[in-house]
């Protein structure tokens, strides 16, 4: 019975490090306050997966900003813009390169792969001088194992870590960041050796960036890496991880020759040709971990469809070498179900957030070793077939009105030129007008009114008397700047999406269900469970409300269809284009 888990949620069930974070940036709490809310955090989180089962359990994969940044950390690979002298890198240093500070920026920040999560970007050149000079991966591999878990330490995989690189400020935008890969690796050596001198039996690499569509020399690089990483390998299990989509025929050629290497981690959800890679041509006496439970999105897993894969890869790969998985972290979904205090039981019923997929995770591992939970299994196939079949789920007049679509409802009546004319006729704009985008900030005596009518401790006249005094600020202000297309601000607006979401069918909301974005910024995606519609206008009200304090033209604001469907947890039973 071997169960893993890729990696876990590290803000807290209910933001705990997030406001952690924040006290200690605004010097309202000690690093040590600090060190030990995430202390608290890891142990709880080692102690859940180790309670539920789970064999393979991952450690560094907590991070108090971001784990490219903590590899960044790992090499000593700092800026010289943040004036470090050398040593173990310490907190100045690591938030400076995180946040910036008084004298100089932060680094780039850009989205990990296709999420919503995003990293800080290495900034690499010929000059760096790498170092080992964060123990991170040591130390807690060593905490949790001081708590009786035995964890198998995560590091970002040295390819993908330059991969992900940019050449630094002043660096010739053509220089080969993969040229720094023998700059690197004795710093991994390193690392590698002392977590063999603390005992660890296993080690994870992540190397996301094999699912990339990579030419053959960036695939080489892998080949060379894990080559010269062998001998100091010897005597571990490693495993490395892959995630968000297939490999290519190619690059799966070369993750499965990989010297060194025990085991291969593949994402099975977003993967659809994988299996059939594997059916093809999997190495004898290897491990698979097999990523069957969905890390991106927080749908119950349908433990029967899973479970039959994972039989059919039995057959290939031997029962003694099959693990199950997510299909990557757990980062991009929300923490615990359980703090879900306003969904109602039927919606609830077919969700999973992290804490229910490593019971997912573990329940499917046991039914493989001849230990299967039917009551588990029972009311997981209860749920799904609910889910299914439920009146909430389909609407017939929004499935008729898709299906009356014509390509040319996708196409403007009349060409641009024809609006423009007309445009300018009603609007007499000149040659370059002014707008601004939209928001105006939002007050802490904005959010207070917001929150209080939403808790019902004002009056719906109260707050539209409130809101109405915002626009009204905000609509003078522009004209008194003689701003050309005015904006009303939207004070009334929660959340791009969630405002949008709230009016129409087919969302549910979460009261806890936070993800990174970064650092210690969170969101709280909607969940999409059904045929979207909308019952009755959603932005005509404060519009036209604005538009009649201005003679000048008012500008409506939409967030768009594509915008709300990447911010959101889409449906898993149908394509996400439909």
């Amino acid at each position: 019975m071997a169960s893993h888990i890729v990696g876990y949620p590290r803000m807290g069930p209910k933001r705990e490090l997030k406001f952690a974070l924040e006290s200690f940036w605004d010097k309202k709490s000690s690093a040590e306050d600090l060190q030990k809310v995430a202390a608290d955090l890891r142990s709880s989180i080692w102690k859940q997966m180790s309670d539920a089962g789970i064999k393979y359990i991952p450690s560094n994969t907590f991070s108090y900003y971001d784990q490219v940044l903590d590899a960044t950390s790992m090499l000593g690979a700092v800026p010289p813009r943040y004036g470090w002298n050398g040593g173990e890198i310490g907190f100045d240093t690591y938030f400076s390169m995180a946040r910036g500070n008084a004298s100089v920026p932060a680094m780039e920040m850009t989205k990990w792969f296709d999420t919503n999560y995003h990293f800080i970007v290495p900034e690499l050149g010929p000059d760096v001088n790498f170092s080992y000079a964060s123990h991170k991966a040591v130390d807690e591999y060593k905490e949790a194992k001081a708590l009786g878990v035995n964890t198998v330490p995560v590091l970002i995989g040295p390819v993908s870590y330059l991969l992900l690189s940019k050449p630094a400020k002043g660096v010739e935008k053509t220089f080969s960041l993969l040229s720094l890969l023998p700059k690197i690796l004795p710093i991994y050596k390193e690392v590698i050796s002392d977590l063999k001198a603390a005992g660890a039996s296993w080690i994870q690499f992540d190397e996301p960036t094999l699912v990339l569509d990579l030419d053959s020399h960036k695939l080489q690089a892998f080949t060379a890496a894990y080559d010269d990483l062998e001998s100091t390998l010897s005597g571990l299990n490693v495993l490395i991880e892959t995630y968000f989509a297939d490999l290519t025929s190619e690059a799966y050629k070369t993750l499965i020759g990989l010297k060194g290497v025990t085991a291969y981690g593949l994402d099975l959800v977003r993967g659809a040709q994988t299996l059939d890679l594997v059916k093809s041509n999997f190495p004898k006496g290897k491990y698979l971990f097999a990523g069957v439970v969905d890390g991106r999105n927080i749908w119950a897993n349908d433990l029967a469809a899973s479970f039959s894969t994972l039989k059919e890869l039995e057959a290939v790969v031997g029962k003694e070498n099959l693990v199950v998985s997510t299909s990557c972290s757990l980062l991009h979904t929300a923490v615990d179900l359980v703090n879900e205090t306003k969904l109602d039981d039927e919606i609830k019923s077919w969700l999973a957030f992290a804490a229910q997929k490593v019971v997912e995770v573990n329940a499917l591992a046991k039914a493989l070793a001849g230990q299967k939970d039917e009551a588990f299994f029972s009311a997981n196939a209860a749920a799904q077939a609910s889910r299914k079949s439920s009146p909430r789920v389909t609407n017939e007049a929004v499935q008729k009105a898709a299906a009356a679509l014509k390509g040319s409802d996708h196409r403007r009546a009349t060409n641009v030129s024809a609006r423009l004319d007309a445009q300018q006729k009603k609007l007499n704009l000149p040659i370059l007008p002014t707008t601004t985008i939209g928001s105006f900030p939002q007050t802490l005596e904005l959010r207070r009114v917001r929150r209080e009518f939403k808790a019902n401790k004002i009056s719906e006249d109260d707050y539209i008397k409130a809101i109405k005094e915002e626009i009204k600020k905000v609509v003078d202000l522009q004209e008194e700047l003689d701003i050309d297309v005015l904006v009303h601000g939207e004070p009334e607006r929660n959340d791009m999406v969630e405002y949008f979401g709230e009016q129409l069918s087919g969302f549910a909301f979460t009261v806890n269900g936070w993800v990174q974005s970064y650092g210690s910024r969170c969101v709280k995606p909607p969940i999409i469970y059904g045929d979207v519609s909308r019952p009755k206008p959603m932005t005509v009200f404060w519009s036209s409300t604005a538009q009649s304090m201005t003679a000048r033209p008012m500008k409506g604001m939409l967030t768009g269809p594509v915008t709300i469907l990447n911010w959101s947890f889409v449906r898993n039973d149908q394509p996400r284009y439909a």
